[in-house]
């Protein structure tokens, strides 16, 4: 007789009650971000060092868009994401973090105006780009490139709005484009038109200009912002 696989989540039977709780972790996202406007995404390494230029460079990102009045949202935890909330938050704006909770325990940084707790990471997702004006997307791993190219399926299959995607640090994503146009493009696998789904800056005014460029609420921005010390 067959044998079912073993599945590393419960038994089968427990299934349909995991239904009941990704229905509720769907229905407090929905709450508890209802009442806020749509802000930025900012992703990027949990491992990216308070020290590191990409630190700097998100932390004066984040206090950018939330001076424009603009939410500034990431997955909560350290690195990218905790100098994206650092900005916002000593900026005196909206900082928002998603967290996910993982068998080995991600510890939220404590930079967040409004922290959420999530079990999957499909619900999460979800709730990045149902609240989301753009996705602003550092150097980083599996999870940051998980977060880029689903943005992109989701705009080039016209099953999500079309927003502005920007990828952050020339010297990280370069090789990656550069495969894209030598391989997806040239083979037929993406369009031309594809690859112009995404934008790449290394200038914080460029990337918060073109992250805001859809905005109906984002304020002038401020000419003048006082230099942060670490």
């Amino acid at each position: 007789m067959a044998m079912r696989p073993t599945n590393p989540n419960g038994t089968y039977g427990e299934q349909p009650w995991r239904v009941l709780r990704v229905m509720s972790e769907f229905v407090q996202g929905f709450e508890d971000l209802g009442g806020l406007a749509p802000g930025v995404c900012v992703f990027g390494a949990t491992r990216s060092k308070r020290t590191s230029a990409e630190y700097r460079l998100a932390r004066r990102v984040g206090g950018m868009i939330a001076q424009r009045g603009v939410a500034v949202i990431t997955g909560a935890g350290p690195g990218i994401m905790e100098a994206a909330n650092r900005g916002a938050f000593e900026a005196g704006g909206v900082s928002i973090g998603l967290n996910i909770d993982l068998p080995t325990e991600q510890k939220p940084n404590p930079y967040t105006t409004k922290l959420l707790h999530f079990r999957y990471f499909f619900t999460r997702k979800y709730m990045f780009l149902y609240h989301s004006l753009a996705y602003v997307i550092f150097p980083g791993g599996y999870g940051t490139l998980d977060e880029l190219f689903e943005s992109l399926m989701l705009i080039q299959t016209n099953r999500h709005p079309h927003f502005p995607v920007v990828l952050v640090g020339k010297d990280y994503w370069q090789g990656l484009l550069d495969w894209l146009d030598r391989k997806t493009i040239r083979e037929g696998y993406i369009l031309p038109t594809d690859r112009s789904l995404m934008v790449i800056s290394d200038d914080p005014e460029e990337i918060v200009g073109i992250a805001l460029a859809q905005s109906p609420s984002a304020e002038a921005p401020v000419r003048k912002t006082r230099r942060m010390r670490m």
